[in-house]
């Protein structure tokens, strides 16, 4: 009777859909609700309980690999050693040393900034800074979580080629500190500039690049119907492949496409999966959305609102993380 029982199980959870084991990712920690991409933020998403904490990197003067989404100091979320905000954008994270750029303040939102409007629910921490990777690392070491992972995004850009390292040094930077803290086996690296996917391809082709998309107004990294590659894409041409990301990301080696939500439907996500990528979408805060991207069938999502992913998932009867609180 135990091995019928058995058998049954193994039956069950092998008929499970694909999507039964979501991706859940907490965007920059937990944007909407902690200063984003401080230790307060890790923290509060492995509380609530995630599967991958999503970061940006950079790397300061002397070489620290820090948690930043902006090459320099935002006056959106920045203060100064005096406390006040920052009147324009600041200096860059490269051109500072890790002890300088710790003398600021981004445990709060600039209430005069109109980013601070998107995030009426996010709680500061004042006297907050911008952490080190290491820092997160042993973050999550320390709340005894062995299995949560690291969706780390390279923060460069093809036009500011001096505003940051080089693509090949950024990739190596970023990889010293992986094998030293252990973590390559919990470790995605993502971009939407892909040069830094194919250094890192090349320097540790053991760990997943995470190849990111968008076609937006705002932003667009993939340049379809343009003569010649996007200077995005690392040499890799979307015409070449008749237009399909999905192929332009699995002939550059990715093992994740992750677009922007609104850019994928039925017939692309089937595309992904027959070429044996997964399909994490970012960053998706509405519930509705999430549902529908849910029965879609998409891998992964990747949002502000942890908490909000949670409440969709248990809706759905979808396997969640195991929340393991920690203090900053």
């Amino acid at each position: 009777m135990v091995k019928q029982t058995l058998v049954t199980i193994f039956i069950v959870l092998c008929a499970l859909p694909a999507w039964a084991q979501i991706d859940l990712q907490g965007h920059r920690g937990a944007r909407g609700l902690m200063p984003e991409n401080t230790l307060p933020a890790f923290a509060h998403a492995l509380t609530l309980g995630v599967t991958t904490l999503e970061l940006d990197v950079g790397v300061t003067a002397d070489g620290v690999v820090v948690v930043s989404h902006d090459p320099a100091l935002s006056p959106a979320l920045t203060r100064d050693g005096e406390g006040a905000w920052l009147s324009n954008r600041g200096p860059a994270i490269s051109s500072l040393t890790f002890d300088e750029l710790s003398r600021y303040d981004v445990g709060r939102l600039n209430p005069d900034h109109r980013y601070a409007s998107r995030y009426p629910n996010q709680r500061p921490a004042d006297g907050t800074q911008i952490p080190s990777l290491a820092s997160v690392f042993d973050l999550a070491r320390r709340a005894g979580n062995d299995t949560v992972r690291f969706n780390i995004e390279t923060k460069l850009k093809p036009g500011e080629p001096t505003a940051t390292r080089r693509p090949a040094a950024f990739a190596k930077a970023l990889l010293d500190v992986v094998r030293q803290e252990k973590a390559a086996a919990r470790v995605t690296i993502q971009s939407f500039d892909w040069r830094t996917l194919q250094a890192f391809q090349r320097l540790a082709p053991g760990i997943p690049t995470v190849y990111l998309s968008a076609q937006q107004r705002w932003l667009n990294n993939i340049k379809k119907g343009q003569e010649g590659p996007s200077p995005w894409t690392a040499g890799f041409d979307v015409d070449e492949y008749g237009g399909s990301v999905p192929r332009l990301v699995k002939a550059a080696g990715g093992a994740v496409w992750s677009p922007y939500h609104k850019e994928i439907d039925a017939g692309q996500l089937r595309e992904a999966h027959e070429l044996g990528l997964k399909v994490v979408v970012w960053t998706v805060n509405d519930s509705a959305r999430m549902g529908a991207l849910l029965d879609l069938g998409v891998d992964g999502i990747i949002s502000d609102y942890p908490d909000r992913l949670r409440a969709v998932m248990a809706q759905r009867g979808l396997p969640l993380p195991k929340p393991t609180p920690v203090s900053p």
